[in-house]
C-alpha cells in the first residue's frame, strides 16, 4: 500500500511539472486600414475614368463613321459628275458653232443634226439635274468670289460695278456645294467708278491652270 501511495505522489509531481500549452487563438481579420482603403478607391476611380474615356472615344468613333456614311451617300457621285462636265461643255460648244453655221445658209442635214444634239443635251442635263447638278447663274449677277472665277475686268458704264457681264465657261453646283466655279468677266466703271478689288478677284474656287486652259481653248 505504501508503494502505491508513493507511485501516485510521483505521478502527481510529474504532472505538475509538465508545462501546459494552449493553442493560439486566431484573430479575426481586421478591416482594411485607411491607407489600403484609399489606395483601392484611387484604383477604382482610375479604372472608372479609363472606362469613361474609352466609352467617349467609341461614341465619337460611331459619330464619325455615321457622318462619313452620310457624306458618301450624299456626295458619292461628285467625282463622276465633275468628269461629265466637259461633255456638257463640248455639246454646248457644238450647239454654238452649229448655230453659226446655220446662219450662213439653210442646210437641212445640218439642221437635223443640230436638233438631235440639242435634244441629247437637254435630256442629259435633265438626268444630271436629278442627281443634284445645277448650273450657276452668272451673267448680270453680282460678282461672288465663292461662285465666280473672275478672268478679266471690262469697262462698262451701263451696268453696276462688280457685275458679271460675260461668262466664258459655265459653273455648276452639286447639291449645296460648288462643283465648278463659273469663269467670268466682271464690270468696272470707266471714270472715277468703283471697280472690283484685286483681292476679290483672286478669291475664287478655280485654279490658274484652269484659266490658262480655257484661254487657250477660246
Amino acid at each position: 500500500m505504501e508503494k502505491n501511495s508513493s507511485d501516485n505522489n510521483s505521478f502527481v509531481q510529474e504532472s505538475s511539472t509538465e508545462e501546459i500549452t494552449a493553442e493560439p487563438i486566431e484573430k479575426s481579420p481586421e478591416v482594411f486600414d485607411e491607407p489600403a482603403k484609399t489606395g483601392i478607391e484611387t484604383e477604382l476611380q482610375e479604372q472608372k475614368d479609363k472606362y469613361l474615356r474609352l466609352y467617349a472615344e467609341f461614341e465619337n468613333y460611331k459619330k464619325r463613321i455615321l457622318k462619313d456614311k452620310e457624306e458618301l451617300l450624299k456626295y458619292g457621285t461628285e467625282s463622276l459628275l465633275y468628269d461629265l462636265l466637259p461633255v456638257i461643255d463640248n455639246l454646248e460648244m457644238a450647239m454654238k458653232h452649229s448655230s453659226n453655221d446655220l446662219s450662213v445658209g439653210d442646210k437641212p442635214a445640218l439642221t437635223g443634226l443640230v436638233q438631235g444634239v440639242e435634244i441629247t443635251l437637254r435630256e442629259f442635263i435633265k438626268v444630271l439635274d436629278r442627281f443634284g447638278l445645277k448650273p450657276i447663274e452668272a451673267v448680270e449677277k453680282a460678282f461672288d468670289p465663292s461662285l465666280h472665277h473672275a478672268m478679266t475686268q471690262v469697262e462698262r458704264d451701263d451696268v453696276e460695278a462688280n457685275t458679271v457681264v460675260e461668262e466664258y465657261r459655265k459653273g455648276y453646283m452639286f447639291k449645296d456645294k460648288v462643283l465648278r466655279a463659273s469663269l467670268v468677266a466682271v464690270s468696272k466703271k470707266t471714270v472715277n467708278g468703283d471697280s472690283v478689288s484685286k483681292e476679290a478677284l483672286t478669291q475664287n474656287t478655280g485654279t490658274d491652270k484652269e484659266i490658262e486652259k480655257v484661254i487657250e481653248e477660246e
